[in-house]
């Protein structure tokens, strides 16, 4: 029950504060920026979209994918990446499969953390 109050309590909130006049006010000015600039308009309107859903549910970027930024900002994309991103102490530890697991979802998070990359250079973000 606290959840849905604390939930109800921070929209009061965002209500009071102008929160969805700012965000409105955001999303045209990033549109007229972006048809400016000669960039797709609705890419642009889908990752602030994104943003203010993140805002709201409190999430923030994760560490993993700041760690993807981090070294594809130093070195670019490389062919040792997921290499690189593996934790070796945990991944010393596993038995065959769980190796094979583990570098398999390693794998997918990298390629949806890469994607995001590219997204937000697209963009200029």
């Amino acid at each position: 029950m606290d959840n849905l109050k604390d939930a109800a309590r921070a929209a009061k909130q965002r209500l009071k504060n102008n929160f969805w006049d700012e965000c409105k006010r955001n999303l045209d000015a990033g549109a007229d920026e972006a048809r400016k600039n000669g960039l797709n308009e609705i890419k642009v309107k889908s990752t602030l979209k994104g943003r203010v859903e993140k805002q709201i549910n409190g999430e923030k970027y994760d560490e993993f994918y700041l760690k993807v930024k981090a070294l594809l900002d130093s070195e670019g994309e490389v062919s040792d990446a997921i290499g690189r991103l593996t934790d070796r102490e945990y991944y010393d530890k596993l038995s065959y499969e769980d190796k094979q697991r583990y570098t398999l979802t390693l794998s997918s998070k990298y390629l949806q953390a890469l994607e995001k990359y590219r997204k937000e250079k697209a963009l200029g973000l």
